[in-house]
């Protein structure tokens, strides 16, 4: 298990990749963002990581392979459900999920599980 922190800053990437998947990161997008994460214990860590990588103009696929790695990582998690349905909120939030937000929505939940069945496998649990 990873430092939560770290893990939080892991979702602000993902959340950056999502909202930037289409081609720009539009208003609507931060605002959904910010409203879902008043009162959230992690909102902190994973706004300043959406905000960086916002400032710094990183791409998706930096951004996605880095918190994946945290995330596989940390292994499994109870605030994962959280994060997807965060992904998802976003990713709806201007014009509906297109095809490049539900390949990474598709992808984070494939890398994950490939990654928790193989050490499962591993561990001959399964």
């Amino acid at each position: 298990m990873i430092k939560r922190e770290r893990l939080y800053d892991a979702f602000g990437d993902l959340i950056y990749a999502i909202a930037l998947a289409d081609g720009q990161i539009q208003n609507v997008e931060v605002e959904v963002l910010s409203k879902i994460l008043e009162g959230y214990k992690g909102a902190t860590d994973i706004r300043w990581s959406f905000d960086y990588n916002r400032i710094k103009g990183k791409s998706v696929e930096e951004t996605y392979q880095r918190a994946i790695e945290v995330c596989k990582e940390n292994g499994p998690d109870p605030e994962y459900p959280f994060l997807i349905e965060l992904m998802v909120k976003v990713a709806k939030a201007y014009k509906g999920i297109v095809p490049s937000e539900q390949i990474i929505l598709e992808k984070f939940a494939t890398d994950l599980k490939a990654k928790f069945t193989s050490d499962l496998e591993k561990l001959k649990l399964l």
